[in-house]
């Protein structure tokens, strides 16, 4: 297939674009750079330098590559970004998406559109959240994801388009900037590494869905290739507390953990987990990563040295 992957050069987006080149597809790639590294990218993978906030520029480089498939992964990924400048999110995550659906449209491509579960599901959720429960969002971030998510499903009723909405958890793995503001995983294992204290906001009890990039993918690639329309949670319907997670990196880092404690974030989910039955059934997709795994995965990553192309 011709395959265009919005925000290519990103952590996911890039461990996506490798998996499509090796499976022989043909992949081109729309980044801002503005999170995304260009390092990050296999040299078959041809690199477009544009904002999905620009309408006009992204159909013309659409119309030019006439893609089959759209995975749509720019965004604006901050929590706390969206909340000092929720119209900025908007721009980038709800008016982005429709002018990827928009251009999309016009050359007939399929779009897998890349939202979130946690920050869409909300506080009052069961655990774990299954895709029919009702989304009440705590952030701008995770309106913003719902909102594009009705527009997805507003172009498979108002066009007959097969589009598909990807509801991820918490995704890690190599190439997830340990020196970013998010991103557990990487960062507890830089600091652990470095023989520093993690820090853990509030007491370590709150939970999240940890997923491995590589399963992430995977489950891209089913919804690629089994072209119906759909929302599927993609995560492991494990619940993981800070405290635990801490626990598995010291024992992956062979080092003694001792947290520092700081106060709670306002308004933090305290638990989070996706059920993913759904994916299972209609995809054939399943996590198989155990945590310890993607954690030393993880751990060898920053030991070599943080290399942009590290596979996964």
């Amino acid at each position: 297939m011709r395959v265009l992957v919005t925000g290519g050069a990103g952590f996911i987006g890039s461990h996506l674009t490798d998996a499509l080149l090796g499976r022989g597809d043909e992949v081109a790639v729309v980044d801002d750079l503005s999170a995304g590294r260009p390092g990050r990218l296999h040299e078959d993978a041809v690199l477009h330098k544009l904002s999905i906030t620009a309408a006009g520029p992204l159909a013309a480089v659409i119309r030019e590559l006439r893609p089959e498939l759209v995975c749509h992964l720019a965004a604006q990924i901050d929590v706390r970004a969206s909340v000092a400048a929720p119209a900025a999110d908007a721009a980038a995550n709800v008016v982005g998406t429709v002018n990827v659906l928009e251009a999309a449209r016009a050359v007939g491509a399929r779009v897998l559109f890349c939202s979130t579960g946690g920050a869409l599901y909300g506080k009052d959720a069961p655990i774990p959240s299954l895709e029919d429960v009702l989304p009440l969002p705590e952030s701008p971030y995770g309106v913003a994801k719902q909102c594009a998510e009705q527009y997805v499903g507003l172009y498979n009723r108002l066009h007959g388009t097969a589009h598909v909405v990807l509801r991820l958890s918490n995704v890690y793995g190599p190439r997830q900037d340990p020196a970013g503001e998010s991103g557990v995983i990487p960062i507890f294992c830089s600091t652990i590494l470095a023989g520093e204290r993690p820090t853990i906001f509030g007491d370590g009890q709150q939970t999240r869905d940890y997923v491995y990039v590589r399963d992430a993918v995977a489950a891209f690639l089913a919804a690629a290739d089994r072209g119906r329309p759909g929302t599927w949670n993609i995560g492991t319907g494990r619940e993981v507390s800070v405290l635990e997670l801490a626990g598995v990196i010291g024992a992956a880092a062979a080092r003694p953990v001792e947290p520092v404690f700081a106060p709670a974030r306002p308004g933090e989910l305290l638990r989070s987990a996706l059920a993913v039955r759904r994916a299972e059934r209609d995809l054939g997709w399943r996590p198989v990563t155990a945590l310890a795994d993607g954690v030393r995965a993880v751990l060898r990553w920053i030991e070599a040295g943080t290399g942009d192309r590290a596979a996964c």
